[in-house]
């Protein structure tokens, strides 16, 4: 009995041992496994990283080339909005009625502003002013938001004040940059050092509204007016006529 339960236990060890052997053996082939899954999941995270990378590639260079194969779209200068969500546009000296991109808020727009127009005549794109023109001098301001202004040769236009200009203080001589497709002002330009000197407008008063400065008004009298009333005076007893009058005092001497 002795030695046939020893045999027992002896198989039953052989037994385990080829279990646990058979079990090792599949934990190794399970890490196995588990590494080359694991290997594959990298392998498969960088093939769908180089995909994504692709595909923004591919993306990048479809509107690049949708870039260059559009057709060109063109500058216009905004006027104003109408009711119907539409807005008016000056375009090549031409005024039009166009859409307005539902991304570009109507009120965000200003008159005189860029805007860019593509081939459909929408306004895709609001930009600044230009900063190019003509330079003219305001002649006189208008209550309706236009003005007088002087261009070359002396010609008087109307135009229109953008809105780059409605809260600045303008006055008669400003040097002012004009937008001749559209008509607008859009920029205040500085005045140089000696330009600040000259009274652009002449006041309209009279000696006799001067109080007070009779000596002082005398002496202007005779030395502005008279070498123009008796030139030959002054010619004939060889006098030169001032050059100009110097009038000083503290300030409210008039």
């Amino acid at each position: 009995m002795g030695i046939r339960k020893t045999d027992d236990h002896i198989r039953e060890i052989e037994k385990l041992r080829t279990e646990i052997e058979s079990m090792e053996l599949e934990m190794r082939q399970l890490h196995e496994s588990r590494q080359k899954l694991h290997f594959s999941q990298q392998k498969n995270e960088q093939l769908v990283s180089t995909l994504h990378e692709a595909k923004a590639q591919i993306e990048a260079l479809r509107k690049e080339v949708d870039k260059l194969s559009a057709p060109p779209s063109t500058f216009a200068v905004f006027y104003n909005t109408n009711e119907d969500g539409t807005v008016n546009v000056s375009l090549g000296g031409r005024k039009l009625r166009v859409n307005l991109h539902p991304s570009i808020p109507p009120e965000s727009l200003k008159k005189g502003q860029e805007v860019i127009v593509n081939e459909g005549l929408n306004v895709i794109e609001a930009r600044g002013y230009d900063p190019q023109g003509e330079v003219v001098h305001l002649k006189h301001l208008l209550d309706d938001g236009r003005a007088v202004v002087s261009l070359h040769l002396d010609d008087e236009r109307v135009v229109e004040i953008s809105d780059a200009l409605t809260h600045q203080d303008l006055s008669v001589g400003d040097h002012l940059l004009f937008e001749p497709r559209s008509g607008y002002l859009i920029e205040k330009l500085p005045k140089g050092e000696m330009e600040e000197l000259v009274i652009e407008e002449v006041p309209d008063i009279q000696y006799d509204q001067i109080g007070g400065l009779t000596k002082e008004l005398e002496q202007v009298k005779d030395a502005v007016e008279l070498p123009f009333l008796y030139p030959e005076l002054f010619a004939e007893h060889r006098l030169s006529p001032p050059k100009g009058l110097l009038l000083y005092g503290p300030p409210g001497c008039g």
